[in-house]
């Protein structure tokens, strides 16, 4: 703990090491203290506007993600605390009772979900050549798989997600999951189909309300404004096509390094 922290410090001081490194490091310091914290957001709490606006950001961050996380270190108290281990984690969640399975699952959602959003400001993005033939060969099109989400989103009763996933067999697949559970998650009561995540989208109403009220199909269609298929594509290459749980890290931007 003490070497983890003073190599943070150490480091931060040095001008000459790359700013990169920062972030990475700082997550070492979270690593030796047993405790999850609450990552920061890759961009600034207005950067969605005026698809999501800066107050939901700012509550559904600040607020609602960190308590997820403080009840997830008041309900896993030991064990190693980054998002990797959250990541793995996820499969048996359920066996571990309605405190980890809820805020373990709040927090890798929510962490995911931060950093498969980019500012529509910036450069266009599409899916890879590799996935958007993967989205071709399932579904058609990428209208079409928009099309089937954006049904699973809306046709999610009360609060839950909607995720676009690769299935055990490799092909892409949609389902929604409800509450703060995800397809990760092993022994849901409900059908919910297993695969791993590499884009979901929070329908609960405290994502959309302040700016879109009970309009949730207008949040739904705003989303794609917002996601970054850079990001989707690669956890599609890197991760999910081997069944391999998505770490809910930033990749570029110089915010962090991926895994």
């Amino acid at each position: 703990k003490t070497i983890a922290a003073s190599f943070v410090v150490s480091t931060m001081a040095n001008s000459a090491v790359h700013p990169w490194l920062i972030l990475p490091l700082s997550g070492l310091l979270s690593f030796a203290c047993g405790e999850f914290t609450l990552p920061a957001l890759p961009y600034a709490y207005d950067a969605l506007e005026p698809h999501i606006d800066a107050e939901t950001m700012t509550i559904h961050h600040g607020k609602h993600h960190a308590t997820y996380v403080a009840n997830l270190n008041k309900a896993v108290p030991d064990g190693t605390a980054d998002l990797a281990s959250l990541a793995e984690m996820q499969a048996s969640l359920v066996s571990k009772g309605a405190a980890a399975r809820n805020n373990g699952g709040g927090h890798y959602n929510h962490a995911f979900f931060w950093v498969n959003l980019v500012p529509s400001s910036g450069p266009s993005m599409e899916p890879s050549p590799d996935l958007a033939a993967a989205i071709e060969d399932r579904f058609g099109s990428l209208d079409n798989m928009k099309a089937e989400f954006e049904k699973a989103a809306l046709g999610r009763f009360g609060s839950g997600w909607a995720w676009l996933g690769v299935r055990p067999d490799g092909t892409l697949g949609i389902t929604s999951t409800a509450n703060q559970d995800n397809p990760l998650m092993e022994g849901l009561e409900y059908a919910a189909e297993r695969m791993v995540p590499i884009l979901g989208l929070d329908v609960w109403e405290h994502a959309y309300y302040l700016k879109y009220r009970n309009r949730r199909p207008d949040y739904v269609k705003a989303f794609w404004n917002v996601v970054n298929w850079n990001k989707v594509s690669r956890s599609y290459d890197v991760y999910a096509r081997k069944q391999k749980p998505v770490p809910p890290t930033s990749t570029g931007g110089g915010h962090a390094v991926e895994l």
